[in-house]
């Protein structure tokens, strides 16, 4: 019988959790405040009216920034979920045996301790089944979106400051900025997969679950 969760204190139990959590928040805060600061520069520089830090929050700017970061890191943990369940890289910890079938393969069986879905079976089973990639599809699509609203209220933002004609979404699309902003997140995210992916073949950290034990053969794939 596993041990009790309960035996161990709320920190222990979630502290994976909770410290990167701590580390979003906090980088979250600092990124608001100097980007408040930078836009502010900019816009009077423009000869603009500064904003407050509630009205920066809400602004075009903080949007971009904030959701261009979010939809690059989800897509990049949903592509790694869906790619890993078919593709192999031999002697990386990150892939499964390049032969037969592992446990996360197995056809899921109802029991009194499975998860509700697995009880019900039918579609709700399929869709537990995929929900760690639908729910990174979705989370995706709403950052992208949300990547969009921010960094097309900026530009139109920038474009009334400067005394120009604001421009429609479909304009806005078709011009570089939106997709050079988000093309030079996604390259970053799946340059970091090859590094985790290719690098975990040699290299090693004891006692990461992220890693093959310090003795295992180069050559041995999967933890």
């Amino acid at each position: 019988m596993p041990d009790s969760p309960l035996k161990y204190s709320f920190f222990k139990r979630n502290g994976l959790t909770l410290f990167f959590l701590a580390l979003f928040i906090i980088t979250l805060v600092a990124q608001a405040f100097t980007g408040w600061k930078q836009n502010n520069q900019e816009i009077q520089e423009k000869g603009g009216q500064a904003l407050t830090f509630g009205a920066y929050l809400g602004s075009g700017h903080f949007f971009s920034a904030t959701f261009e970061n979010f939809q690059s890191e989800f897509l990049q943990m949903g592509m790694y979920v869906l790619c890993t369940v078919g593709l192999r890289q031999i002697g990386s910890a990150e892939s499964k045996s390049m032969e037969g079938e592992e446990e996360v393969d197995r056809e899921p069986k109802p029991g009194p301790d499975a998860p509700f879905a697995v009880r019900k079976g039918g579609w709700l089973l399929w869709v537990y089944s995929n929900s760690l990639s639908l729910c990174f599809l979705g989370l995706f699509l709403l950052s992208w979106a949300g990547h969009l609203y921010g960094s097309f209220t900026n530009h139109n933002d920038e474009q009334m400051l400067m005394h120009k004609p604001q421009e429609d979404l479909l304009t806005y699309l078709s011009e570089p900025e939106f997709w050079f902003e988000t093309f030079q997140n996604w390259q970053s995210e799946f340059l970091s997969i090859v590094s985790i992916v290719f690098l975990t073949i040699y290299l090693r950290q004891k006692g990461s679950p992220e890693s093959k034990p310090v003795d295992a053969p180069h050559m041995e794939t999967g933890k």
